[in-house]
């Protein structure tokens, strides 16, 4: 039934995610906790009732995620309910079974903490998130509201929810608590941000040549990229031509230049960078 859903690449995507989920999980257990600092969303909520209650956070995250993931069910996309599940599932016992590390390092810095604690955690969730996968949590209720409201702005809601959780923060382990759960969180994001784009990393490329067919041809053969003919015409001498237009990872890059150069060394080229690339084909030769 769940292969009616997925395909192969899917499967890499889970075991990219897994293996983000444990590393996110050590920048936790290592570095957060060992100095009682929170992190963003359902896990912060979950590192509250650890440090209050002794109840493991990778428990919390499972009975907090249970309802999320019925409504997920009911109202949302298969493929992204059983990512969700994957990820949440990995996160949780990630957690629990790195949990021994917590008092492995003796030092008593916050900065220290908050600041690898951020890079660890940006590094484990920016695999996650690159390869389409998700922890649940507040995922699954900002996809929920997506739905409802199709304007609805998933990025403010987000920053709502975690100054709550820094407030909470604040008001029950003291304010610098807060502040150093506020740059970990900063971190964190930045370095997600970071390992996504490096993930995804392409290029737009125009190109203008009097050889047009021969050079889409060998882009296409030795490439394996898609070229499309954009017709324009030249300002000056009104003469029409076909402007070659293609998407290349950035690693195929060089290649590229160099088929450009060998085939019409007075081609012009122009390259801009490329993000959020969707539709068949693409992904699945990389």
């Amino acid at each position: 039934m769940v292969t009616k859903f997925l395909n192969k690449n899917d499967f890499i995507d889970f075991l990219f995610t897994i293996l983000g989920s444990f590393i996110g999980a050590i920048g936790i257990n290592m570095f957060l906790i060992h100095a009682k600092l929170l992190s963003g969303g359902v896990t912060g909520l979950a590192l509250i009732f650890q440090y209050l209650f002794k109840i493991q956070a990778g428990y919390v995250i499972i009975l907090l995620n249970i309802p999320l993931f019925i409504l997920s069910i009911i109202k949302l996309d298969k493929k992204f309910t059983i990512f969700s599940l994957v990820g949440t599932l990995a996160f949780s016992f990630s957690l629990i079974l790195t949990q021994p590390i917590s008092n492995i390092l003796n030092i008593n810095d916050s900065l220290l903490f908050c600041l690898y604690g951020g890079v660890v955690s940006g590094i484990g969730m920016g695999l996650v998130f690159a390869h389409r996968g998700s922890t649940g949590g507040f995922d699954i209720v900002c996809m929920l509201l997506k739905r409802k409201y199709t304007n609805f702005n998933i990025g403010r809601i987000s920053f709502y929810i975690n100054l709550v959780i820094v407030s909470i923060s604040a008001f029950i382990f003291g304010l610098p608590s807060a502040l150093y759960t506020l740059i970990a969180m900063y971190i964190t994001s930045l370095v997600l941000d970071n390992i996504v784009k490096g993930f995804n990393q392409s290029k737009a490329v125009f190109i203008i040549t009097k050889k047009e067919h021969i050079m889409s041809e060998l882009i296409m053969i030795k490439l394996h990229r898609g070229v499309t003919y954009l017709y324009g015409e030249g300002a000056y001498n009104k003469d029409t031509k076909k402007i070659l237009y293609c998407i290349v990872t950035l690693s195929q890059l060089p290649e590229l230049k160099n088929i450009v150069t060998a085939v019409d060394e007075e081609a012009f080229m122009s390259i801009q960078d490329a993000s959020e690339i969707h539709g068949k084909g693409f992904h699945g030769n990389l």
